[in-house]
């Protein structure tokens, strides 16, 4: 883990402007490996906090249907490993915002581990997360991530036990990420009350990291609902979406300005959700 953690002090600042962040996932090569960038930048002109750079796999358990088709759509224009974290180099090189790389453990094997973080570190990225990859198994992820001073963002979900949490909690860094129902990313989110007491039963727990919250959020409403319990929401299918809406895979869609104003308003209005009253 970083010593100075960027991830946590921009989730931080957030909160000292009455704001909780926004992070944003966007899969890399999609909607095109030449429009990817430009995506990233719309997102950052909306107003996202951090942006998290999805490494397409061809078997995403954790995604939905929508990151399931753009992680396809990028593999079938030839996106690989070294490809992406090209793309976080050029994105850091334009833009000061945070950038983190979801994805699975069998790519980044695959690429070696330590060969990974160091790439990974070369490029600007600042922190990791890689969902199929549990506490038990975590040790080699985090001596990697830790030699090269990149954050290793783990998970909990609503079944995840207290002394799970805390155990998860001082493994992380940057932040906790809090899987907001169980199941995948874009899944419908339940009842006010249930994911409230969790997300307040997690955050109780945390003593090292500040608390963001995924899966399921699509709306500016839901950001704002989930606002109140966490230190800040992540949003992907639900803009992924929009870009397919935008780029449909049979067609080149609607012009790059139209588009990448579309996206840039979505995550608008998104951030406005962050804004405590």
């Amino acid at each position: 883990m970083s010593l100075t953690s960027q991830l946590a002090a921009t989730i931080r600042s957030a909160h000292d402007r009455n704001e909780s962040a926004l992070g944003i996932f966007v899969t890399s090569g999609f909607p095109s490996p030449d429009r990817t960038l430009d995506v990233l930048s719309a997102v950052v002109r909306g107003g996202a906090d951090f942006v998290e750079l999805g490494m397409p796999f061809s078997d995403p358990l954790a995604e939905g249907l929508p990151i399931q088709r753009s992680s396809e759509r990028a593999l079938r224009h030839g996106i690989r490993m070294r490809d992406t974290l090209q793309t976080a180099a050029d994105f850091r090189a334009a833009h000061d915002v945070p950038l983190v790389l979801m994805g699975y453990a069998n790519p980044v094997l695959r690429f070696g581990l330590g060969n990974f973080f160091d790439a990974a570190h070369s490029s600007g990225v600042q922190g990791v997360i890689l969902p199929d990859v549990p506490p038990e198994e975590a040790d080699p992820f985090l001596d990697a991530a830790s030699r090269a001073g990149i954050d290793l963002i783990m998970l909990v979900s609503p079944t995840t036990p207290d002394e799970r949490i805390r155990r998860i909690d001082e493994m992380s860094s940057g932040f906790v990420y809090a899987v907001s129902v169980t199941g995948v990313t874009g899944t419908t989110l339940g009842a006010q009350d249930q994911i409230s007491s969790y997300l307040d039963r997690v955050r109780s727990l945390l003593q090292r990291n500040p608390l963001m919250v995924g899966f399921g959020i699509r709306t500016q409403a839901d950001v704002r609902r989930l606002s109140r319990s966490a230190d800040g929401c992540i949003v992907g299918s639900a803009l992924i979406e929009l870009i397919e809406e935008c780029y449909p895979a049979s067609s080149d869609g609607r012009s790059d300005s139209d588009a990448m104003d579309r996206i840039a308003g979505f995550v608008r209005s998104l951030k406005v959700g962050t804004r405590h009253e």
